[in-house]
């Protein structure tokens, strides 16, 4: 049985101001959701963190498996006009956020779409709530602000003026980030960088007992 729910992706508009992008609450599925967080793997800290360095498995790992299947790449494709064929795909998992984290930023030109799911349960916090932004400079010049409400699915074509960040938040906020990129050379680059990084964190938590 399928993890997310496809057609409701399908049937979403796509919001087109100030730029391209989607947001589908309850993409993956209602009565699966619990399911998938019991598999959500140990993260050792804040920033972004590599497949290869987690323990990917059951229904966590199923979901990943569903996101790059086809018949996802083939509704992104047609929602934001863009050709994704044979373009590499490029994930990084989180688990927490730092009350630095959430600054206004675009992406890297090496990212084609980006795609964020977020894995937690209801959120009552103000801050870490995804603000699609006008500009680069004013966090309250937004169109749209979307809380990281477990099952939640954003998705949006990145452009230099894909302006997003969120106010401060310091603690538990866990999300799948998943990009088109525009080759495998970015996917190897940025995933070894993620992968060192991750491992002083975890070494750091083994020695100390706290999150780097």
């Amino acid at each position: 049985m399928s993890l997310i729910d496809l057609d409701r992706l399908r049937s979403t508009p796509l919001q087109t101001d100030p730029y391209d992008y989607v947001v589908v609450p309850n993409f993956v599925k209602v009565e699966r959701l619990q399911d998938i967080l019991k598999d959500y793997p140990d993260v050792p800290g804040p920033g972004s963190h590599p497949p290869s360095v987690l323990d990917i498995r059951g229904d966590f790992k199923a979901l990943m498996d569903e996101l790059d299947e086809e018949p996802f790449r083939r509704i992104v494709e047609e929602k934001f006009g863009v050709d994704l064929t044979n373009r590499p795909t490029m994930y990084t998992v989180r688990g927490y956020t730092r009350a630095t984290d959430g600054k206004i930023h675009t992406d890297s030109e090496t990212k084609i779409i980006t795609v964020l799911l977020y894995m937690n349960d209801d959120w009552d916090a103000d801050g870490g709530r995804l603000r699609i932004l006008r500009s680069g400079s004013d966090l309250n010049d937004y169109v749209a602000e979307i809380p990281p409400h477990g099952g939640t699915l954003l998705i949006f074509k990145r452009s230099d003026t894909s302006w997003h960040g969120h106010e401060p938040f310091a603690g538990k906020r866990r999300a799948i980030q998943m990009n088109w990129v525009t080759s495998q050379s970015v996917v190897d680059h940025e995933q070894g960088r993620h992968a060192r990084s991750s491992r002083f964190k975890k070494f750091i938590r083994m020695i100390t007992g706290k999150a780097a």
